[in-house]
């Protein structure tokens, strides 16, 4: 078995994914063999978030606490570095299969009462390929006997194709910012991007050596989708697309100087239901009563 879990090898028009059974992982997407999200190798420990599925909160909750029902939960501190509970409790579960078809899988967890979060919540991640690329798909459904807080969205490190983050051009319709502290990364206040123009890619331009952590809203829709675009120098690239269920998109340059083989080699975005320490804020967080279901879905595709 190798380290990331059992690999399920998805194809169709063109697109070929493979998704680890760790974590409900997207570990490879290419589009005629040319990458459109940061690999890893399949016997590697994956490199932190790397193309996880986040759930039951994607982000931070600060300090690992929160109030909710009435009662007060406090969760491992897993970003020790800045003390936050990071990216939810299913990043290191084994999924099980659902479904496996040659273009389509299903996979299915247990998020299990525990201290922190004591609910339980059945997670189903679909992903899916056909001509407008892959489409993954996150479905909740409280099968315990209180309502619980939930959140969901992806971790994918988005490539446009030669270079790296400081070489390509970015297209994010968001016209606010929610600035956070510089120590801790904690939530501040929802600013307009037009106070901030270093985070303002209403209009495509070039990232350059601008530093991004931050999630963004007001996001601008055709159609119903909000879409983030980013190219290459050649004018090819990968886009995400993602509908009103997902306000939210956190944005990272994946800033590790310390390491040159991963320092700013692919952009994360991720699109939320909800924006960090949304179990304290209570911004766009969803209760999920006993029974009920929440779904949330993106798409990946090559430009």
């Amino acid at each position: 078995m190798p380290r990331s879990g059992r690999q399920l090898r998805i194809a169709a028009h063109g697109y070929e994914a493979v998704i680890a059974s760790i974590g409900a992982t997207l570990r490879t997407l290419t589009f005629e063999e040319r990458d459109l999200v940061v690999p890893f190798d399949a016997d590697a420990v994956r490199p932190g978030y790397r193309g996880v599925t986040l759930a039951p909160w994607p982000n931070r909750i600060v300090d690992g606490r929160y109030s909710f029902g009435g009662g007060q939960h406090q969760l491992a501190l897993t970003e020790p570095e800045r003390a936050h509970a990071l990216h939810g409790l299913l990043a290191w579960v084994e999924f099980e299969d659902r479904l496996v078809l040659d273009d389509r899988v299903v996979l299915a967890a247990v998020i299990l009462p525990q201290t922190g979060y004591p609910f339980r919540v059945e997670v189903e991640v679909e992903y899916r390929l056909d001509a407008e690329g892959l489409q993954q798909t996150v479905t909740a459904h409280n099968v315990g006997a209180d309502a619980a807080p939930w959140g969901t969205g992806p971790h994918p490190y988005l490539v446009a194709g030669q270079g790296g983050v400081d070489d390509w051009t970015l297209l994010l319709p968001a016209s606010e910012v929610l600035t956070v502290t510089p120590d801790r990364l904690s939530p501040v206040a929802v600013e307009p991007v037009s106070q901030h123009p270093e985070w303002d890619f209403r209009s495509a331009r070039p990232i350059g050596d601008v530093f991004i952590d931050h999630a963004f809203t007001g996001l601008a829709r055709g159609g119903g989708l909000a879409e983030v675009r980013l190219t290459a120098a050649d004018g090819h690239g990968v886009g995400m697309a993602w509908d009103e269920r997902c306000p939210w998109v956190q944005v990272h340059t994946a800033d590790t100087p310390a390491v040159a083989d991963t320092h700013r080699i692919g952009l994360a975005v991720e699109p939320m239901t909800c924006p960090p320490d949304a179990f304290n804020s209570g911004v766009d967080l969803v209760t999920l009563d006993p029974g009920a279901t929440h779904a949330a879905s993106w798409r990946i595709f090559a430009v």
